[in-house]
């Protein structure tokens, strides 16, 4: 929101601005830099001033006007690339009467070009003293103030463009967002894995339980659902012979927003065949020990003051033994008895439905109990079947599926499990989704007759998983929400 000062000061600039036009070419894309701010800092960074002096280095840079101190005859700006920050010296017995008094009306946030020689000053400071300087593009707004930053959230993540300009954590923090995605995607093809892309429109939702956003498209006059997993899709991929496959891209779930949710977020998702959960868990280790040190330098991260661990094997439990673990009054035979652990989770202040069943009443206390104290990574395993509707049955324990989910700092971060391959299998947990769906929930799946048609042609033995990446983002970038590790956030509208 702007106020009476932000006014006067646009007026101003938008004279300057008019001045500036009068003169010659406004916005002028005729300048070519030769450098980076943080590269000549750093291949200059044990350069002598005498070596400078005697061996002088010239460079063209441009970025924005972040400070300021003007002086008489002699001043100083900080310009800001996508690199970091670098000093310019401008002299009046260098740029000349005329150009100094312009380069002095310059204000914060303007864009421009220099054309320099390095020098150091007198407390060290790699400078570029500016033989000529070019306004490239004038900044009609102030900048937030310089000491209180744009603090206010909101304001940061509608506007992000400002966060970025003067929040330097914003920026490192969707560096290593960056970072973090391109070592997903090298990591996988290095493992064999072939980078596919399945549709974001899709004529019926699968592959996770969740409600979905509903489109219309005109032309085929039909109802098309914006994806909430490219599972089914991607199994179909394996069934055709791609037997190493993976997606890295945008899921949508019309669903509520927090710290942990956007309705639009990423997801990294992979299938390998002839592999079950075991091999993914282990993948998953050397997986994120990998991109730890790639991304980091280290498996050691500190997430809000706790020490994390990438680079060690992570623990392992089942679902009821990491309830017996985490909640000591909830043993073994208490987790058997449908009657004690209801009174268990009600006695907690859990929220238990009169038809729920006892693997639901378990996850439930998992959920709201037991997750957040997972802090080092923690994989969890034996997923009731009901709650595991893709999963595939463990053979000496039908009612439980080979499905485990990771855990670290206390969330959810990945999901894997063996696929289930029997169509027939497959075709009844659909029709129990459907019934569910029938009678009203809107989260339950849709019964898809083409992929169960898919698996009758034979899916081979097969493992898949999905990571959300902004949920790593957030682990490695240490920040405690979903909005700090996504460019553009989705909000409610400003009043």
């Amino acid at each position: 929101m702007q106020n009476d000062d932000d006014n006067e000061q646009i007026g101003i600039r938008r004279g300057k601005l008019a001045d500036w036009r009068q003169g010659g070419q406004a916005y002028p894309n005729d300048f070519r830099r030769d450098a980076l701010a943080a590269d000549l800092l750093a291949s200059h960074a044990d350069t002598s001033a005498e070596a400078l002096d005697t061996q002088p280095v010239s460079a063209r840079i441009a970025g924005r006007i972040m400070t300021r101190r003007l002086m008489g005859k002699a001043s100083f700006i900080h310009l800001q690339d996508q690199s970091g920050r670098m000093q310019v010296y401008a002299q009046r017995d260098v740029l000349g009467e005329a150009a100094y008094e312009d380069f002095k009306r310059l204000d914060l946030g303007d864009i421009v070009g220099v054309v320099g020689t390095l020098f150091r000053t007198r407390t060290g400071e790699l400078t570029l003293r500016a033989q000529t300087l070019t306004l490239l593009t004038k900044s009609l707004r102030p900048l937030p103030d310089k000491w209180h930053g744009l603090q206010d959230a909101e304001r940061r993540y509608r506007q992000r463009y400002l966060d970025l300009i003067v929040n330097d954590e914003a920026r490192r923090t969707f560096a290593i967002r960056s970072a973090l995605v391109t070592g997903l995607r090298e990591w996988f093809v290095r493992d064999g894995f072939l980078e596919v892309e399945t549709p974001l429109m899709q004529p019926m939702p699968g592959g996770a339980v969740a409600r979905p956003f509903v489109t219309h498209h005109n032309a085929l006059d039909m109802t098309l659902y914006l994806r909430i997993a490219p599972e089914l899709y991607l199994k179909r991929l394996v069934v055709g012979g791609f037997e190493k496959v993976f997606e890295l891209g945008r899921n949508f779930r019309n669903e509520g927003l927090s710290t942990r949710h956007n309705p639009e977020f990423t997801m990294l998702e992979f299938y390998q065949a002839y592999a079950d959960y075991r091999d993914l868990m282990d993948l998953t280790e050397r997986l994120l020990g990998d991109l730890a040190r790639r991304v980091l330098g280290t498996t050691e991260l500190t997430y809000q003051g706790q020490s994390i661990d990438l680079g060690k094997p992570f623990a392992r439990y089942s679902l009821t033994g990491a309830i017996s673990a985490y909640l000591p009054r909830a043993t073994p035979a208490l987790l058997a008895d449908s009657d004690a652990v209801r009174a268990l989770a009600l006695e907690l202040g859990l929220v238990v439905k009169p038809g729920d069943s006892l693997a639901q009443v378990q996850l439930e206390l998992f959920e709201k109990v037991v997750e957040e104290q997972l802090i080092q990574p923690t994989f969890v395993t034996d997923f009731p079947v009901e709650v595991s509707p893709l999963a595939r049955r463990r053979a000496d324990n039908p009612a439980l599926t080979e499905r485990f989910e990771l855990f670290i700092a206390g969330r959810e971060l990945a999901n894997g499990f063996s696929e289930l391959n029997d169509p027939d299998d497959q075709a009844a947990r659909f029709q129990e989704q459907a019934a569910r769906k029938a009678a009203g929930d809107e989260e339950a799946m849709y019964f898809d007759a083409d992929y169960i048609e898919a698996l009758e042609y034979g899916l081979p033995p097969t493992a898949g998983e999905g990571i959300g990446v902004d949920r790593l983002a957030m682990l490695f970038a240490d920040v405690t929400s979903i909005r700090e590790v996504i460019l553009f956030p989705h909000l409610r509208p400003e009043r």
